[in-house]
């Protein structure tokens, strides 16, 4: 739902709110019904959900170039220190002691893999993945951008013990690929900023299945045996119409907790958790409309409009926690958690993670041999050059036997563009190394692969899009 624009409003998510004040000036029902403003609602969420991403992305910037200023300084030992500082958690006779990477990697991380499965969701449900037709070019243009870098990184790597790392050039930062085009503004159409977001989603179930499947080492079965029940019993809530978010957020902690000690690793927790997050309110949109057309005509105001101070009026009073309570009911715990969360982690959760993980001191590594190294130019080639190939080649061949098409007003060099900006791989692909690499040198050459692609696939995309938008403008 759309932010409420009342000043004070107390239900700030509360569309019915705003449109309490606006019955004062012209019909509910008119407006309500109005084509081009509905279209304005649906669109909205979006367009806050995208705003979010490409800000979060300057943020980004910012904490990753702090963390390699500090990891290159005379005091890059206190930024290795403070990364590598225990943190213990202790419960009585019980406790747990890890370094705070870790804790941020296998912790944190969750809250992030939970975000993106509530998106996954919600695509799948209403968005871009909701229909075969539509969800098939998004993907497509996904998986064909997921396994063509994996085969350059294999061809790179191969008999080699770093073969392992195949997974790091597969994925697409989200975060800073939307805000790559956040950054063209009004040049790039609206269906290509969904389409990349479509596209980073899937990659990102992708990378999802991934991690769970592929770097999984051993497994506890009687762990297993205790996330399965943990995750049955989320199943059985959502079909039995449970709406608390505590029930679900206490089970998750418990589905996280044996994920941890059963050898998967913990941030699936997170996808796991969303999935089973009710997608569905109290209210149907029909009951809600009643309501809240019902509660709006409580308000009778002179016509010279209502005063600020009509909301001392009792039954005014009344009317607007009422349709607060609506719109309580009609959002669903999807949309709301994800609402509520999604700030904290595109500026929390993400940045501190990589503010962790993308410090890597040039001065303790050799770099012309990191630059020759088969694992360094693997990362690299695959996001550069694997990356925009797999898209475009996918997304040719969908179009072309008509299988799907392309979004209105998405032309191929628009294709071309969002398949350069796959290459910034950044954020998981920095978490898929951390998963691949145990020995600090392969790490090391692995982090300078996803700084560089990432670099370079920004710079570029960013410069095709923008003389491409130029050309377009002449004609």
């Amino acid at each position: 739902m759309g932010y409420c624009e009342i000043p004070g409003a107390r239900n700030r998510r509360c569309p019915a709110i705003r449109n309490a004040t606006l019955i004062m000036k012209r019909n509910f029902t008119d407006y309500l019904l109005s084509p081009k403003k509905l279209r304005a609602g649906l669109i909205k969420p979006f367009h806050l959900f995208f705003k979010a991403e490409a800000s979060s992305s300057l943020l980004l910037i910012c904490v990753t170039a702090i963390a390699l200023l500090w990891a290159n300084s005379p005091f890059a030992p206190t930024y290795h220190h403070f990364c590598e500082s225990t943190l213990s958690i202790a419960f009585g006779g019980y406790s747990v002691a890890k370094s705070l990477r870790m804790w941020i990697n296998e912790g944190l991380m969750a809250i992030f893999f939970f975000i993106v499965g509530l998106e996954i969701k919600r695509e799948v449900i209403a968005g871009e993945l909701a229909s075969p037709k539509r969800a098939l070019l998004p993907v497509g243009a996904a998986f064909g951008g997921m396994v063509l870098p994996a085969l350059i990184y294999v061809a790179l790597n191969h008999g080699t013990p770093a073969v392992h790392g195949w997974g790091i050039a597969m994925a697409t930062d989200i975060a800073f690929s939307l805000g790559a085009l956040f950054i063209l503004g009004k040049r790039i159409p609206t269906g290509l900023r969904i389409l990349l977001s479509a596209i980073a989603i899937a990659d990102d179930l992708g990378a999802v299945i991934v991690i769970a499947v592929f770097y999984t080492k051993t497994i506890n079965i009687s762990f297993l045996i205790l996330g399965l029940v943990m995750f049955a019993l989320m199943v059985v809530a959502n079909l039995l119409w449970i709406r608390n978010t505590v029930f679900y957020v206490l089970l998750g902690l418990g589905l996280w907790y044996a994920l941890l000690g059963s050898g998967i690793h913990a941030t699936v927790a997170g996808v796991l958790v969303a999935m089973c997050i009710p997608a569905r309110g109290k209210y149907d949109i029909d009951r809600y409309l009643r309501e809240v057309t019902k509660y709006l005509g409580e308000f009778h105001c002179p016509v010279d409009g209502c005063s600020v101070l009509t909301i001392l009026n009792e039954k005014h009073r009344d009317a607007v926690q009422s349709i607060e309570l609506a719109c309580h009911h009609v959002e669903t715990p999807l949309q709301h958690l994800e609402h509520c969360l999604h700030p904290w982690v595109a500026y929390f959760v993400v940045p501190v993670f990589a503010f962790t993980n993308a410090g890597l001191t040039f001065g303790t590594i050799d770099v012309a041999q990191a630059l020759t190294s088969p694992v360094t130019l693997g990362v690299a080639f695959g996001l550069l050059i694997g990356k925009p190939l797999g898209i475009i080649l996918l997304s040719y061949l969908l179009t072309t036997t008509h299988l799907s098409s392309l979004p209105e007003g998405v032309a191929w060099p628009h294709i071309i563009g969002v398949g350069i900006l796959g290459g910034i791989g950044f954020t998981m692909s920095l978490f898929v190394s951390s998963l691949s690499f145990q020995a600090p040198l392969m790490l090391d050459f692995a982090k300078l692969g996803i700084l560089i692609a990432s670099f370079v696939s920004g710079m570029t995309g960013i410069a095709f899009l923008y003389f491409f938008s130029l050309t377009q403008k002449k004609k």
